[in-house]
């Protein structure tokens, strides 16, 4: 609807107010205006009169309005000091901007009759009777006095004062109401706080009545303590009384035992005498006996000397397992020989070394159940070349006689030739490395050591059935590192 042009007297004469540019005391929540109007022909008499002292609600409320109507106006309408302020952010407008802006209301007044129209537009009605002069009665009063400062209409000091009135008296209500809630506050917590002494005093007479008790049970306990007490002391007399005593009878009996201690140590030392003597004796008796031990010792190795010549037994230049390697291919159905009587069960690695000191040992490896087993992840040919050489170190440390066999002599092209003392043997087309290996134990004549390496069960199973001695491939792995 259209609005009255709000009343105001010659503009370039208009009465300064300030606001956050007045000098006031900031605590007061009020400005003090020491200016005065410099306008003669103003409503209020030919006389200029000072400002009057705006509530800060009002104040705070014609801060807002302001800022809301700054980006609505013109650039060229809004004063040079409140261009960068119209830029801000709505909620930052009026907070940061407010105090320029209140130096330009009081000192503009015709950016406050600008100011003026846009907020009396949107104010409606309420703006429209501000205007004229009367304001409604169920109006905001801090509303009311905000737009009566910005429209000034004749009477604007009046709303300003009623509108301070009602600020104050709702100020006081607000007080008044606040203490009225703290005291039933307070009533309430009287209230709780004597209930709760009530349920805190009833449960303080139940542990009264709980601890009167427990003092008549611990009088009568304490009574019986103290005829235990007395029984006890009584009993404890008694107790010395035969701890008296048993000491003397303890020390009679230590004194005994004393007594019979010394003739043992006597007894002991004649005992260690005759050991001694029982000694010498038997030293002087193993004497003769290793004497008459070497003696036939002696006597056994000139008859073995005897019967080689006897029988014209010259040193062998093939041994059994040469002949083996020479035909195994050719008899592959030999009928096993019986069992001997030197296999022996043990799978101890220790052993290898114990077995391969005996004389004329003949040491059986089955080659690539101990390469896959120690180093498998080298090539065939690797792996061979490694157990090989290894073996050939064996050979020559003990001076027995070594027998690697392999799988597959069909797949073999040439091969390096074989160390002193270790023999090679590849397994032809038809036969396995296990069957080679027990015709080559069978081969042996009874009574020689025969150590066959293999971590196969059925092969070891095989030789100990034949009399040789099976170990694990870990047995010669460690032998080989060690070396």
């Amino acid at each position: 609807m259209p609005l009255t042009e709000p009343y105001d007297d010659h503009l370039p004469q208009e009465d300064p107010v300030a606001l956050d540019g007045a000098v006031g005391n900031p605590d007061d929540n009020v400005v003090t205006d020491t200016s005065r109007a410099s306008d003669p022909t103003t409503d209020d008499g030919p006389t200029a009169e000072p400002e009057p002292t705006l509530p800060e609600p009002v104040r705070q409320r014609i801060v807002t309005l302001t800022a809301a109507v700054l980006p609505t106006l013109p650039t060229d309408e809004v004063p040079v000091p409140l261009r960068r302020v119209a830029k801000f952010a709505p909620n930052r407008r009026a907070r940061l901007g407010a105090p320029v802006i209140a130096a330009q209301l009081t000192a503009d007044p015709l950016f406050r009759q600008r100011v003026t129209a846009r907020v009396l537009s949107d104010a409606g009605d309420l703006g429209a009777a501000v205007v004229e002069g009367t304001a409604p009665a169920a109006a905001d009063p801090v509303e009311v006095a905000a737009l009566a400062y910005l429209a000034r209409p004749r009477g604007w000091r009046e709303l300003i004062d009623a509108s301070g009135a009602a600020v104050r008296a709702e100020a006081d209500s607000a007080v008044v109401a606040e203490l009225v809630r703290e005291a039933e506050q307070r009533a309430t917590r009287a209230e709780h706080d004597r209930a709760v002494a009530r349920v805190e005093a009833e449960k303080l007479r139940d542990e009264l009545a709980r601890v009167r008790e427990e003092l008549g049970q611990l009088r009568e306990e304490s009574r019986q303590v103290a005829r235990t007490l007395r029984e006890t002391q009584a009993r404890e007399r008694k107790a010395t009384e035969l701890l008296a005593t048993e000491r003397g009878r303890a020390a009679r009996a230590s004194a005994d035992v004393d007594a019979e201690l010394r003739r043992a140590r006597a007894r002991l030392a004649e005992a260690e005498a005759a050991a001694g003597v029982a000694r010498a004796s038997a030293k002087e008796a193993r004497s003769v006996d290793d004497a008459r031990l070497w003696l036939l010792l002696e006597t056994i190795g000139q008859a073995a000397v005897g019967l080689r010549r006897e029988l014209a037994l010259d040193p062998v230049d093939k041994l059994p397992a040469d002949f083996v390697a020479d035909a195994f291919a050719e008899q592959p159905g030999t009928a096993p020989a019986g069992p001997a009587a030197r296999a022996r069960d043990t799978d101890d690695p220790a052993r290898l070394d114990q077995l391969l000191a005996l004389p004329r040992a003949h040491l059986v490896v089955d080659g690539y159940n101990v390469t896959k087993r120690g180093f498998g992840e080298m090539s065939l040919e690797q792996q061979r070349k490694r157990l090989i050489t290894g073996l050939g170190g064996i050979a020559a440390q003990t001076g027995d006689e070594v027998t690697v066999v392999f799988d597959g002599a069909e797949r073999m092209h040439g091969l390096p030739p074989a160390p002193r003392g270790v023999r090679v043997l590849f397994s032809r087309k038809g036969e396995t490395a296990d069957e080679l290996i027990r015709r080559l134990v069978r081969a042996e004549p009874a009574g020689r050591p025969v150590v066959v390496v293999s971590s196969d069960r059925e092969v070891a199973d095989g030789v100990r059935r034949h009399g040789a001695y099976p170990l694990g491939a870990d047995s010669l792995l460690r032998r080989l590192a060690r070396s």
